[in-house]
């Protein structure tokens, strides 16, 4: 069977992602505290698009039983070893049969962090993710608004992208991508149409600080970790696309970029998102 164009990303770049899984904690850290006051985490908790195993280590220190899928073997792999409790899977949430890691229970809850904007047919999947629910169960995830001022899909990237010729497009709305799920009220009617009620999309603002303990007692200023996350997402392809000299001397721009947006010796920069919940 032939590979998805999804499933051939995430198998390529999902290594990145693994590699700097404790700093993307870092820098989405409310995200996940968010998620995980409004989810209740008991019984069987499903993460879908689990990443490095964030949500899955809340669930287990809950004394739930986390379940994680996610299309990346390299997130997988540090997810299994961070939480090994979990169960875990490297399967499309939105195809595969998830009632059976459960072996035929279902789940209570169901949980995301960014990790539900990508399905080719959100409908579908979400239709997918619910045959695998309880009656009753609930669905709590956290998804971006489509909106110029998220600096997170800006800062010090604008630079990369202006070297790339042609220049990459941007998704249509609705379509898969991180702003999938911008608009809200598209949300509320994918979340319908595939059997989920008392659908709920709440305005949530947090803010990503990257500065971290240096080590010595001080912070550092969290450049250097701004650019670690864009050479960990995008860096890899950029750079065997443009040849090394090309890619240093772009990412001494990028930096220059990020530092311009320091403020008292920190870098930090507001998201925002939809916090969604609904019911099965």
């Amino acid at each position: 069977m032939a590979e998805s164009p999804l499933n051939r990303d995430w198998s390529a770049s999902g290594g990145g992602w693994a590699a700097q899984g404790a700093l993307f904690d870092h820098v989405f850290r409310p995200a996940t505290e968010a998620i995980v006051a409004a989810a209740d985490l008991t019984g069987t908790v499903l993460d879908v698009g689990c990443g490095t195993g964030a949500l899955l280590e809340a669930a287990a220190a809950a004394g739930a039983r986390p379940v994680g899928v996610d299309i990346s073997p390299a997130m997988i792999e540090v997810a299994a070893q961070r939480v090994p409790d979990a169960r875990t899977l490297v399967a499309d949430a939105g195809a595969a049969d998830l009632r059976a890691l459960t072996d035929g229970a279902g789940f209570d809850r169901i949980v995301s962090r960014f990790g539900v904007m990508f399905f080719a047919d959100p409908v579908a999947a979400f239709a997918n993710v619910g045959a695998a629910a309880k009656p009753g169960a609930s669905l709590t995830f956290v998804c971006w608004q489509d909106r110029r001022d998220n600096l997170i899909f800006h800062l010090g990237i604008d630079v990369l992208a202006a070297a790339v010729d042609p220049p990459p497009t941007r998704p249509a709305p609705g379509e898969p991508g991180p702003m999938a799920f911008g608009d809200p009220d598209h949300v509320r009617r994918l979340l319908a149409d595939s059997g989920w009620v008392d659908v709920v999309v709440d305005d949530f603002t947090f803010t990503s600080t990257y500065s971290r303990d240096d080590g010595a007692g001080g912070l550092t200023d969290g450049v250097e970790e701004r650019l670690a996350i864009i050479a960990a997402t995008s860096g890899g392809e950029l750079r065997a696309q443009l040849g090394d000299d090309a890619w240093f001397g772009l990412i001494e721009r990028s930096r220059a970029d990020i530092r311009a947006h320091v403020v008292d010796g920190v870098l930090s920069h507001d998201n925002h998102c939809w916090l969604v919940t609904a019911r099965r």
